[in-house]
């Protein structure tokens, strides 16, 4: 499900919805959980995160982001994703929706 997300822009939306994605794989993996009372319920958000010892895909994937900068970091200053991280754009574009 994070391949590639080095390059992703997460926006809080993107982060809200990866969380509750997460947690619906995460539902069906552990599987329902059965009451004092017998009845079968879903499992909370708090025993989720017992389960995963408080596992975030939103904190792999930042951490995956940082990882990758000090690899870009580490490469030759000639090679593509160092010049495209050093790169500064040059003018400035008209404001408004194009006419075409």
């Amino acid at each position: 499900m994070t391949y590639g997300c080095e390059a992703w822009i997460l926006t809080n939306r993107d982060e809200h919805y990866l969380r509750i994605f997460e947690r619906r794989i995460l539902r069906k993996i552990f599987g329902p959980v059965q009451n004092e009372d017998g009845f079968w319920g879903i499992r909370m958000n708090c025993e989720l995160n017992k389960l995963t010892e408080n596992a975030d895909i939103v904190r792999f994937i930042r951490s995956r982001k940082i990882a990758w900068l000090g690899h870009v970091k580490r490469m030759d200053d000639k090679r593509t994703p160092t010049i495209t991280l050093v790169w500064k754009p040059i003018g400035t574009r008209i404001r408004g929706r194009p006419r075409k």
